[in-house]
């Protein structure tokens, strides 16, 4: 799937290949700058002690939607409540790990978790999911280091027998970069990260690249604190003028060993890949 950001018609020349040996290596090199900055930092440190979900912060009812007009009224946010949300009172949300130290992150009170899944113009329309009621509750949640209990606002839906559940921890903001971005080294920036694979070594990014190309390449760094990715674009295909026109497209790569706490860090950024869902189709 690749997904367009952006659209400019421009006069382009787009048989040029991706670049020569030199723009590689000094791609390779500003990666392990990186690495190195990340090693043993507090940024890293910081990291590692809070809560950077990689996981969606939402869980539709068990066993899934009943049909396609439920789950295309939860993609576009269409929902009603029936009656009204509680509030705790209660201001903090605690994160725990299995035989780890827990955090303590603020509560988002239910009101403002339903807000952000009722984001349609009109969730009286049909099709729309109605909200009978909410209870606090728990979900798990997948983060670098391992899954996290999270609490959860567990949001009762008419016809359904098992909750919505959608996470009532903030997560924590990313530790600022150690090092400072860069513009002179050639490459494609790393622009989210989707997903972390269940045994914590498969991780797909969303990588941008043009409209004449074969698409974005992936190169992986690991270190000790930090996994470094080097975004490129595989050699143009096309000759001529074309659309300058930047993409995102998938990438899964493969680590050496599991994430285990380590940050996911863009080369050209030299910041964490933030997480982020690819949008439904």
């Amino acid at each position: 799937m690749a997904l367009v950001v952006g659209v400019l018609v421009v006069g382009a020349a787009c048989g040029s290949p991706e670049g020569d040996a030199g723009d590689a290596e000094a791609l390779r090199e500003r990666a392990r700058r990186v690495g190195a900055a990340w090693e043993g930092s507090e940024a890293a440190a910081s990291w590692r002690a809070g809560y950077h979900p990689v996981s969606g912060a939402v869980r539709p009812p068990r066993g899934g939607w009943h049909g396609g007009d439920d789950q295309r009224a939860y993609e576009k946010g269409a929902f009603v409540v029936r009656g009204k949300l509680p509030r705790t009172g209660a201001k903090k949300a605690r994160v725990a790990w299995a035989g780890q130290a827990p955090v303590v992150r603020p509560l988002v009170e239910a009101r403002d978790a339903y807000a952000a899944m009722a984001f349609g113009p009109d969730g009286g329309g049909k099709p729309h999911l109605t909200v009978t009621g909410a209870r606090l509750g728990t979900m798990t949640v997948a983060t670098p280091r391992d899954p996290a209990a999270v609490p959860a606002w567990l949001f009762a839906l008419d016809g359904y027998d098992t909750p919505l559940r959608r996470a009532a921890a903030t997560p924590s903001p990313a530790p600022r970069s150690p090092i400072a971005p860069t513009r002179s080294v050639p490459g494609q920036r790393v622009d989210r990260l989707t997903g972390v694979g269940a045994d914590g070594r498969a991780v797909t990014v969303l990588a941008s690249h043009g409209a004449c190309d074969d698409g974005p390449r992936v190169a992986v760094l690991e270190t000790r604190d930090g996994v470094v990715l080097s975004g490129s674009v595989a050699k143009t295909r096309h000759t001529g003028l074309c659309t300058k026109q930047s993409k995102l497209t998938p990438v899964r790569v493969r680590l050496k060993r599991p994430l285990d706490g380590r940050v996911v860090l863009d080369a050209l950024t030299g910041a964490p890949v933030p997480y982020k869902e690819i949008p439904a189709d």
